[in-house]
């Protein structure tokens, strides 16, 4: 096997090789340049987008400045998903995310890994783990996930956790490490924060005036 294709596999290869870096380098050109349009340039941030990332549904909106080893070569996307400021992508391995899915500020996915042993380490050894995030989940502030990780469909993660292994779906998790703390439940459906009810009438009302799905 070559260079590239232990990268792609999963194995230990040398990320710093010529022909890996030239093309990472093509894709970082383009991440570079999507972190400088304007606001006011939506229609042309989101066609950026298309052609940066690896599939990219209807929807999408990064909040820049986004970074990515490869400039999100290796990312994804459903449809509608949303990344506010600063969404870091260590995308060495392909990171899959679902429809719907809702980023925090600063979030860190990482699929990149090294060695424990230190010699391997040492000379530049890398190996890549792919990360999976299903449909609908709410990936808090300043969240980490690690390589390797799936996180199940509507899972919330709390602001600030490190998530080091799997979340089932329905689940509330945060902490350092991430652990589940609960499953949504009837109270949910019923308040959107403490014991303050969800008023759905006016939620159909709201929709009725923005033409909201």
């Amino acid at each position: 096997m070559n260079n590239r294709e232990c990268m792609d596999a999963g194995l230990i290869y040398n990320p710093g090789a010529g022909d890996i870096m030239a093309e990472q380098g093509a894709c970082l050109d383009k991440m570079y340049d999507y972190n400088r349009t304007r606001p006011s340039e939506g229609a042309k941030r989101a066609a950026m987008l298309r052609e940066m990332l690896a599939e990219c549904g209807e929807g999408c909106y990064v909040e820049p400045p986004f970074y990515a080893n490869w400039g999100g070569r290796h990312i994804h996307f459903g449809c509608r998903v949303y990344a506010n400021f600063g969404l870091t992508c260590v995308d060495d391995a392909d990171i899959y995310v679902g429809d719907r899915v809702l980023f925090g500020p600063h979030v860190t996915i990482a699929t990149a890994n090294h060695p424990i042993w230190p010699h391997p380490r040492d000379e530049g050894w890398q190996y890549n783990k792919p990360v999976r995030i299903e449909r609908n989940a709410w990936i808090g502030a300043n969240v980490t996930i690690v390589p390797g990780v799936t996180i199940g469909e509507n899972a919330v993660i709390g602001a600030g956790s490190v998530v080091t292994k799997d979340i089932p779906a329905n689940a509330v998790a945060c902490g350092v490490p991430c652990r589940v703390v609960r499953m949504i439940g009837e109270h949910d459906r019923e308040c959107f924060y403490r014991d303050e009810k969800i008023d759905w009438a006016l939620i159909e009302q709201l929709k009725a005036e923005t033409g909201a799905e």
